[in-house]
Parts: C-alpha cells; sequence; structure tokens
C-alpha cells in the first residue's frame, strides 16, 4: 500500500508527531518546575499534591498533552477504518487534516492563553469534523 493508496497516513502522522511536541514543551516546563517549585517527588503522590505549588499557568501544556489521549484516540481508529474502507477521497483527506489542524489550534489556546470559551469552539468544531469522518466511515461500512 502506497502513500497515495492511504493518504490519511499523512493526517495520522501529523498528530502523532504534534503529540510529541505537546510533550516537549511540558517537559520543557515540569523538568525546570521541579526545582525552582520545589516540588517533593514522592511514591504514592497525587498530580494535585506535586502540582499544588506550580503557578496552574504552567501546568496548560500537561493538560493538554493529557487531551490529545483522550478524543484523538477515536481520530485514530476513524482514519484507520476510513483507510481500510479505502475512502480516501479529498473530502476526506480534507477533514483529517482540518481536525489535526484545529486539535493543534486547541493547543496553542489551551498552552499559552487558554481562553476557556474560544478553546471550547475550537475543541467544538473539531467534535463536528471528527463526528463527520466517522459518519462517512460508517456509510461506507453499513
Amino acid at each position: 500500500m502506497s502513500f497515495q493508496n492511504a493518504p490519511l497516513v499523512g493526517p495520522v502522522l501529523g498528530l502523532a508527531l504534534w503529540t510529541f511536541f505537546m510533550q516537549i514543551w511540558l517537559y520543557s516546563y515540569r523538568l525546570p518546575d521541579i526545582t525552582t517549585y520545589k516540588v517533593k517527588v514522592s511514591n504514592g503522590a497525587s498530580i494535585q499534591e506535586l502540582n499544588k505549588n506550580i503557578p496552574r499557568h504552567r501546568q496548560y501544556p500537561a493538560d493538554n498533552y493529557n487531551h490529545l489521549h483522550e478524543q484523538p484516540t477515536v481520530f485514530y481508529a476513524v482514519a484507520l477504518g476510513l483507510t481500510l474502507l479505502e475512502v480516501n477521497d479529498w473530502l476526506t483527506v480534507t477533514m483529517a487534516w482540518a481536525y489535526v489542524e484545529l486539535r493543534a489550534v486547541h493547543s496553542l489556546i489551551q498552552s499559552t492563553s487558554n481562553v476557556i470559551m474560544l478553546r471550547f469552539q475550537v475543541f467544538a468544531l473539531s467534535s463536528v469534523v471528527l463526528l463527520a469522518m466517522t459518519l462517512r466511515g460508517a456509510s461506507h461500512a453499513f
């Protein structure tokens, strides 16, 4: 199977790479913050206990990294399903890239300003795109 026959591989890898970018961002904050804010790392400590002295805005990239392991897992499954069903037309690929771009915008909003309503609007739009992709796959599968 070549990339021409599986164009959804691009958005899948794009979102995976973005997730690793966010992991680097979270550690670029977390590692120095352990020293700066004198975090006492102990076995069994909750994330709330570890984060209690760290300013909230410094935790935003970590929060977003966790979010990239929630709904995007559905995206990966849908993209795989669409690929197996050979639903690889322009509209489907465009929706997949739009989903990736919206998740990146969501990450940037959450990790910087964290304007909740703006972030929610971007999330809602990405959810609509993912639903459309899912329905597109279902219409070919059933």
